[in-house]
């Protein structure tokens, strides 16, 4: 099992507008060059929530489906893959107000099941996992400081 987390910062905020954007799930392979793909099955107001991704990874893709579940009033969201190249994957958004801004922390588990090649998979992927969000975050809101010294390249990086 593979541990991610990323931290970031959106200045001058309210956590409701950040939650709002940050589920447009559709969004996300413009703003991130990892995601080929996002296929948004259901959403709010809907009470069961579910996508589908690919992220380019290696020299092919990484596809999942997941349920989602919004919880905005809480300022959480959380995923878990229902189907996929994934053994497993979980995760959560959690975002909360820090006075003018919204901390943002990204937290997500995964496991390829493939113990012979998790020294080689699983940094790849959690590289490709973390860029992501970072991307997303400072596409949405482009003042977005992203903790953890994540430097983000120019999308050049895609077939990564």
């Amino acid at each position: 099992m593979r541990h991610v987390e990323l931290e970031a910062v959106v200045p001058a905020e309210q956590v409701s507008t950040v939650f709002d954007a940050v589920m447009r799930w559709e969004k996300y392979p413009d703003l991130a060059p990892h995601v080929n793909s996002t296929t948004v099955h259901a959403t709010l107001p809907e009470a069961r929530c579910s996508s589908s991704w690919e992220l380019h990874f290696r020299s092919g893709l990484l596809r999942w489906t997941e349920d989602d579940v919004f919880l905005p009033e809480e300022g959480e969201i959380r995923f878990e893959q229902s189907d996929g190249d994934f053994d497993s994957f979980t995760g959560t958004w959690a975002l909360t107000q820090a006075g003018d801004d919204v901390a943002v922390r990204f937290d997500a588990d995964f496991d390829f099941g493939i113990p012979s090649l998790e020294g080689i998979l699983d940094p790849i992927a959690e590289r490709v996992i973390k860029e992501t969000v970072a991307w997303s975050l400072t596409g949405l809101f482009p003042g977005t400081r992203i903790a953890g010294g994540i430097e983000l390249s120019e999308p050049a990086a895609v077939g990564a």
